[in-house]
């Protein structure tokens, strides 16, 4: 079985509300989600900045990042499967990663909509 870590910002309202999303998916829990701003530091495998800068996960001890973190965690949630597989494609990766960097630059704004409660 594959050992999936996945770190996420849990002072950010939109990383909170994707997580709980995951986390109902995630029925055989098979996922620890360690939430950054409950945890210390010493658990983080990079610096901590790093990490709430993107989305990490390590997946059988290997540490991915942006859409391959994605990837993983979709992989190991029976529903989201078949797009994680897909990302094994280089060209898919290439796509989500580029959609990811996308959105990493529109993500204040959706923090601070979902902050607001507009996002639910």
């Amino acid at each position: 079985m594959t050992t999936l870590i996945v770190w996420f910002d849990g002072g950010c309202p939109l990383c909170r509300r994707e997580i709980a999303l995951m986390r109902r998916l995630d029925r055989r829990r098979s996922i620890d989600f360690v939430d950054l701003s409950a945890t210390a530091t010493a658990s983080c495998p990079v610096d901590r900045s790093a990490l709430l800068a993107r989305f990490h996960a390590s997946e059988d001890g290997r540490l991915l990042s942006g859409a391959a973190a994605f990837a993983a965690m979709w992989r190991a949630i029976p529903l989201l499967r078949p797009l994680g597989l897909a990302a094994r494609s280089p060209l898919v990766l290439a796509g989500l990663e580029a959609a990811y960097r996308i959105f990493l630059r529109i993500r204040p704004g959706l923090q601070r909509l979902a902050a607001r409660g507009g996002y639910r």
